[in-house]
């Protein structure tokens, strides 16, 4: 039996939304709708949810990709800064980009199964 819900919402706060939209809208090429206002709602590929022991309650949104070296050097050549170089990590190969306004969200090639 399947439940009511029917996707995921995410959320990213940074000093510059516009900027921020503009990345995901041009950069990234995620499909949007305008909800008002320039605000844009974007869809993302795929998604799965992991769940993680740890001290405290806190969420993470990561982009996954086949080749990490070869999407980090395209997001690179349309202006994507990146902390450090890609390495090896538990579950896949993962780096750090940087988007506008400071906001850091890990990309990473997954070493695990995945669920899509």
């Amino acid at each position: 039996m399947r439940m009511g819900i029917t996707g995921t919402h995410t959320l990213f706060y940074t000093p510059e939304p516009e900027a921020l939209r503009a990345t995901l809208r041009d950069v990234f090429g995620f499909p949007h709708v305008d909800a008002g206002e320039g605000w844009l709602i974007f869809a993302l590929p795929p998604a799965e949810t992991g769940v993680h022991p740890g001290d405290r309650p806190f969420h993470m949104v990561s982009f996954m990709c086949d080749d990490v070296h070869a999407t980090m050097a395209e997001l690179q050549a349309k202006g994507i800064e990146f902390k450090g170089e890609p390495e090896q990590r538990g579950y896949g190969i993962g780096v750090e980009m940087v988007l506008p306004g400071g906001l850091e969200v890990q990309l990473y090639q997954p070493r695990h199964p995945t669920a899509i």
